[in-house]
């Protein structure tokens, strides 16, 4: 059974969907980052309907090899994991998306009580957990709308769970600065105090590997990273011309990380939310970064977050991890 959606950042427990309240984030967001220098804009805003549907067909192109790795891992040590989980869990996962990878842990646990998939497309939520709740009747589902990498308000623990765990999967952590990603361990160590957190980290491989895996030959990430744009367009009233503007992504060897950018191809104005904006030839907003890790600066940042790395899981080729972390 599904109950209503908690708004993130509510005071007051009230339950809604708070489209008004996440488009008024993501105009703020948007203004924001376009005046800085330079211009930044948070990879969180990506993701509106139509910015989860191609991330979720960028997860099936060849080149993306992190989804199906970690589903791999995921399909062939799920009893294991489950045994780490324990019985009655309420299973929280950060950053919900298609809700495709929790069916592999929900088929395992040991009787899970209840799951709270928080996701910030509350349409897109809606009605993934519509179909999920039609395959897990039984399931206690309390979708949560809003942003996971801000201060965030959950329901109070399910009755009946033995406590509560966390899974963080898609190397999604990568999109934190390393002193945000132990700023938002250190809140999930606290929610999860008792418990655990099952986590996807991309790890440090050849560059080529990573290169095609942002730079796809269909083109779909350049479509998913300008999205942002067309969003910008839809919902804050905006002129922006995808056309001017192209898709860049590289691999930063000495910061591990991949930096992705939208390059301005002319010297161009825009607007959005009442605002303009204007751009040199080859001005570039910044719209992501993906950190990796080896292993063991993976468990390094977890133990200065407060966990305490306890099983860890990687594939043959060392590509991608799984890490199970105990929050005393």
């Amino acid at each position: 059974m599904t109950e209503l959606p908690l708004s993130l950042g509510s005071t007051t427990g009230t339950q809604h969907w708070p489209h008004r309240h996440v488009s008024s984030a993501f105009a703020s967001a948007f203004v924001d980052g376009m005046r800085k220098k330079p211009k930044a804009v948070p990879c969180r805003y990506f993701y509106n309907a139509r910015g989860s549907a191609l991330f979720e067909r960028i997860c099936e192109l060849p080149e993306y090899y992190q989804t199906r790795t970690e589903s791999a891992l995921l399909n062939r040590f799920a009893g294991e994991i489950a045994g780490y989980m324990g019985a009655k869990v309420e299973l929280i996962e950060f950053g919900a998306g298609a809700l495709k990878k929790v069916r592999t842990l929900l088929d395992a646990l040991n009787n899970p009580v209840a799951y709270v998939p928080i996701d910030i497309s509350g349409d897109y939520l809606e009605e993934v957990c519509a179909a999920l709740d039609r395959d897990y009747p039984d399931l206690r589902l309390r979708p949560v709308v809003g942003d996971f990498a801000r201060p965030f308000l959950l329901p109070p623990p399910a009755e009946g769970a033995a406590r509560r765990v966390g899974f963080f999967p898609g190397s999604t952590i990568g999109n934190f600065r390393p002193d945000e990603a132990v700023t938002f361990l250190k809140t999930a160590a606290g929610v999860l105090k008792g418990g655990g957190l099952l986590i996807g980290a991309d790890l440090v491989k050849d560059p080529a590997r990573l290169h095609a895996a942002y730079n796809d030959a269909a083109g779909v990430t350049a479509e998913f990273n300008k999205n942002l744009l067309a969003r910008a367009n839809e919902e804050l009233g905006g002129d922006f011309d995808l056309g001017r503007f192209a898709h860049y992504a590289l691999y930063n060897p000495v910061a591990a990380r991949i930096e992705m950018y939208l390059v301005s191809l002319a010297a161009q104005h825009a607007h959005a939310a009442d605002e303009e904006f204007s751009f040199k030839a080859g001005e570039a907003i910044h719209t992501e970064d993906s950190h990796k890790y080896t292993v063991e600066s993976f468990q390094a940042l977890a133990r200065a977050a407060g966990f305490r790395p306890a099983g860890v899981w990687c594939d043959d080729e060392a590509l991608f991890s799984v890490h199970w972390l105990e929050a005393p």
